[in-house]
């Protein structure tokens, strides 16, 4: 007992300290850890609560399952390997080069970002259909024959969704590598020059390895982003992936194969968050002094920000493929067998704010993702001054569960909200609405975290020990000195999990199930199942959420400059 009490005394606890994390404790264990919990103990269960692991054996011996667990595991690879070969170099000479016209091009990078691939499916479909406008176009050129168009997504749509999903999430990764690259000291790189490495062989001996951190911290979010995703495949109607089976499930949560299912994912997804922490824990990565990019670049020769130029604008013209596609549909009168629209109207934005479903569905996303927004503001604040401000126990838990809804997909989430509070009061079968709220705010709190804690850490502690020394009290000190100084932060952090939250899919695919409780997201695969109007209301809805996450992006961007890549840190 004594031993404990020494050792409790050395941590700063107060009555009000200890209620914060009793506080944390209960809402971490109530909305991350049980459903998870559930669902892992569901899956070593029959339909009479016997346990058992028939249902795990019959997924890993049933060849038709390994398949469809294949197809998942190699979309997951693709996208990452595809996205690395992009965004690397992209991040390599956009941190070590300076050229006229660098800032406009480093915007331009982040474009792709502002259209979900969810609602650039709906787009892609009409615009590489074996007779939409590509095709068309060809064969206008006589390049290809009517008679012989080009199954673009060869035929199951699995190429499709990695196109989009490599579009959407190599900016996610150009973020990540690009802020370690910055933080790699721009002397060991002189250094590796002055015993004669350069070009390349520098690169691979020098830079890369030291910045192999961030480098894996993007590629986790990638591949369990791509490894999980559920709207994008839904879209393209491809549905031999693990995901979208778990979805199929959704009519019967009494059957075990969906928990086996959801097991196996968690899995995966932990095997590989362990497997780069393995490979980055092994080495050490440590400089003697932390450099600048401004200190380290160099200004390009004028054959070099040519190329540069040419091959962002070609890789940008490439990606806005998708936001074109969704504009036209969105604008779209009459479209057949015609490469471009031969008639346009604005009346599919007009529905958007006068069709049921789409107004309603409006109303509900603007007031779960501000009731979600409120929430991560109040446990993010709290959360960060924990964590910047504090000696507590159990500091490194805080961060971990905080941090675990970026390494955990939202389909498993999902998933054990429907089913382990199915229940209880909190039925999303009945009323999915405090359910919506509280995994949305789950989803977005790492953001919200981190860009609070960098506050903290920018902000001298001498103001605060100023206030407490004049009498001050920890509430007062917080909400008159911290807060205004760190209210920029809290403002970009925000914005980010309000508009990451109006476009969130997985949570809305799964646990609003009737009409009148629709967020956008299910609002946009609901009217894109539906002819021969709803594709194009779709898309208009998604160049509305595409203004909505460009405008909440440039925002938050200029409040936190350099920091924005270190939010899709794992």
């Amino acid at each position: 007992m004594k031993m404990l009490a020494d050792r409790l005394r050395r941590f700063d606890l107060t009555p009000g300290r200890i209620a914060l994390l009793a506080a944390l404790a209960v809402f971490f264990g109530a909305f991350l850890i049980y459903p998870l919990g559930y669902v892992l103990v569901s899956a070593f269960q029959d339909g009479e609560g016997h346990l058992t692991g028939q249902f795990i054996w019959l997924l890993v011996s049933d060849p038709q399952k390994w398949s469809i667990i294949l197809n998942s595991l190699n979309l997951g690879i693709a996208v990452t390997v595809v996205t690395t070969l992009l965004a690397v170099p992209l991040a390599y000479v956009m941190t070590r080069y300076t050229f006229r016209g660098k800032g406009i091009l480093s915007g331009l990078v982040l474009v792709p970002m502002v259209l979900p691939p969810f609602v650039a499916a709906v787009g892609m479909k009409q615009m590489f259909a074996r007779f939409g406008s590509i095709n068309l176009l060809l064969m206008k050129l006589g390049i290809i024959s009517s008679a012989a168009p080009i199954d673009w997504f060869v035929g199951g749509g699995m190429l499709g969704v990695i196109i989009l999903e490599v579009l959407h999430l190599y900016p996610i990764m150009y973020l990540t590598v690009a802020a370690a690259m910055a933080n790699v000291d721009p002397g060991l790189e002189e250094a590796g020059r002055n015993v004669g490495a350069s070009g390349f062989t520098l690169f691979r001996r020098i830079t890369f390895p030291l910045m192999l951190p961030g480098y894996f911290a993007g590629a986790v979010i990638v591949f369990i982003w791509a490894f999980t995703d559920l709207g994008t495949p839904l879209i393209f109607e491809y549905r031999q992936v693990v995901s979208v089976q778990i979805f199929d499930k959704l009519d019967n949560i009494n059957d075990p194969m969906g928990y086996a299912l959801v097991l196996l994912m968690i899995v995966m997804t932990v095997a590989f968050f362990l497997l780069t922490k393995s490979v980055v824990g092994s080495k050490r990565y440590e400089m003697l002094a932390r450099g600048h990019v401004a200190s380290g670049a160099k200004p390009a020769s004028r054959r070099l920000a040519t190329a540069i130029y040419i091959g962002l604008l070609a890789l940008t013209a490439v990606a806005l493929i998708p936001h074109i596609s969704v504009l036209l549909m969105s604008f779209n009168e009459r479209w057949f067998m015609t490469v471009l629209p031969s008639s346009y109207t604005f009346q599919h934005y007009s529905d958007v704010f006068t069709h049921p479903t789409t107004t309603r569905s409006v109303v509900n996303s603007l007031y779960l993702s501000g009731a979600s927004t409120f929430v991560d503001i109040f446990l993010g604040i709290g959360i960060a001054w924990l964590l910047a401000r504090t000696r507590i126990p159990g500091r490194n838990v805080i961060d971990a569960l905080t941090m675990l809804p970026l390494a955990v997909p939202g389909v498993i989430i999902a998933f054990g909200y429907l089913t382990g509070f199915s229940q209880t009061i909190l039925n999303a079968r009945v009323n999915p609405v405090p359910l919506l709220i509280i995994g949305y705010a789950v989803r977005r709190l790492p953001y919200m975290v981190r860009a609070a804690y960098a506050g903290f850490q920018q902000t001298s502690v001498t103001l605060e020990e100023a206030a407490h020394n004049v009498g001050a009290g920890p509430i007062r000190t917080l909400w008159r000195i911290t807060m205004p100084l760190v209210f920029a932060n809290l403002i970009a952090g925000g914005i980010l999990c309000f508009s990451f939250a109006m476009l969130e899919v997985s949570d809305s695919l799964i646990l609003a199930s009737q009409e009148k409780f629709y967020p956008i997201t299910r609002a946009i695969y609901s009217l894109s199942q539906r002819l021969p109007d709803g594709p194009y209301i779709a898309c208009a809805m998604g160049m509305l959420a595409m203004i909505l996450l460009a405008v909440s992006l440039i925002i938050a961007g200029r409040f936190l400059g350099k920091r924005m890549g270190e939010l899709f840190r794992v």
